[in-house]
């Protein structure tokens, strides 16, 4: 089965509507990922913007405050007794994403710059919990400014390509968390501080990617692996904000600290061939390095704080205690008219928690249509909604340190809602 030059065109260049059709709420800290489909747009230029806003509804239901501790004295128990405050908390925050690039080809050769935030993540389930003590509010953001190149030739009865390319990011956040509970206690005592404390922090490294791809286009197949490596962030720098507890710490209880930490690599198998006059069929699967983010921990060194700070000790650290990841995606397209294209997509996304957060599996349902009106401009739009699976949170060992036993935590069944929009521009 073979197609006309026009259809087999628009199914070779479907790669970035079908990717756009599903706005992932994936394990780890991955939202945007890595994305090179406008790369294989067959136009001498091709500009894409899109956007995607994601709706996740975790709650968290029975949470109890140090369990293990139960029965300690007051001064005993990190950050007082909270389960007098309210066992549920809505856990999550919706967020948008932003992706921009261009792509220009010579011949057999295609060149692309993009910006993307391949990286983040925003909880904020309050002051006003049991669970204060571990999360008041957590925002994790990133910037990606990546080029990546391919060259093309033929080989049987298609052409290979081979990609390479390199990139520059920027991972930037904060923690939030109660380090003391104060309630009660008078403000002339306190100095009128609240007790919380803040972890601000930035890091930025380089990585690469390689990979390589096989299209035959009298058949809309196309068939791409491609390996993004680790971003090594070594030096991850911020600051441990004390000030609001009343503990004597110099500086003003304003700590410099310093850690180091990789992002995780990755590598993707993309699928996609035409089944029938008009129709395409697609998948994918990819792994993810997660396992490699388990306790992030910061040092810090400030003098006249020696059982804070000082070699070998852990200032403070971020418990993520996070497995590998692995995504699985199909779907099918259909070519309705010259303007109107459509998809339908489900994808199973593994969770990446282990008794210790709310990264459960997922699967989410996803839609999208494509509309051009002429030659050069195409509109995607495109909805996701997905199953968050039950669980719950406790005690676990990451590392060799025990966490997780300061607030337990279930959560049932939660639902995440995803809309995407871009526009191509190309020539």
């Amino acid at each position: 089965m073979t197609f006309n030059k026009k259809t087999a065109t628009i199914f070779l260049a479907a790669g970035g509507f079908l990717a756009v059709q599903a706005p992932a709420f994936a394990g780890g800290l991955e939202r945007g990922g890595y994305n090179i489909d406008l790369l294989f747009d067959p136009s001498s230029v091709a500009a894409e913007a899109a956007t995607t806003y994601v709706a996740p509804q975790r709650e968290l239901k029975n949470v109890v405050d140090d369990p293990a501790l139960v029965a300690a004295p007051p001064g005993a128990r990190p950050g007082g007794n909270l389960n007098g405050l309210p066992n549920t908390a809505d856990d999550s925050e919706s967020y948008w994403t932003t992706r921009l690039g261009i792509k220009g080809g010579v011949e057999n050769a295609d060149c692309m710059f993009d910006y993307s935030q391949p990286w983040g993540a925003h909880l904020k389930p309050g002051r006003n919990w049991a669970g204060a003590n571990q999360n008041i509010e957590t925002k994790v953001n990133s910037r990606n400014y990546a080029l990546t190149c391919s060259y093309r030739f033929d080989a049987g009865p298609g052409q290979l390509r081979l990609i390479g390319g390199a990139f520059y990011q920027e991972v930037y956040g904060f923690k939030e968390r109660l380090v003391q509970d104060l309630t009660g206690i008078p403000p002339i005592l306190t100095g009128g501080r609240n007790g919380i404390g803040r972890l601000d922090l930035e890091g930025d490294g380089w990585g690469w990617r390689a990979g390589v791809a096989y299209e035959i286009p009298e058949y809309a197949l196309r068939a791409s692996l491609v390996y993004n490596s680790e971003v090594k962030l070594d030096d991850i720098t911020g600051t441990l904000n004390l000030s609001q507890v009343p503990l004597p710490l110099p500086n003003g209880g304003i700590l410099p600290v310093f850690g180091s930490q990789a992002m995780p690599d990755s590598l993707e198998l993309k699928v996609q061939s035409g089944i029938a006059p008009d129709w395409l069929a697609f998948g994918s699967v990819k792994w993810t390095d997660w396992s490699q983010l388990q306790r992030v921990t910061f040092g810090c060194s400030v003098p006249g704080a020696p059982t804070l700070c000082g070699p070998g000790i852990v200032a403070t650290s971020l418990d993520l205690g996070y497995r590998d990841g692995w995504t699985v995606s199909g779907g099918i397209g259909h070519k309705f008219n010259e303007q109107w294209s459509g998809a339908v997509s489900l994808t199973w996304d593994r969770g990446t928690s282990q008794g210790y957060g709310t990264q459960t599996d997922t699967w989410t349902l996803g839609t999208g249509v494509s509309y051009a009106p002429t030659k050069n401009v195409e509109f995607r739009l495109a909805g996701v909604l997905g199953l968050l699976t039950s669980g719950s949170s406790g005690t676990v060992t990451i590392d060799g340190a025990t966490v997780g036993n300061d607030v337990h935590y279930d959560f049932d069944n939660d639902l995440v809602a995803a809309i995407s929009s871009s526009v191509k521009v190309k020539f």
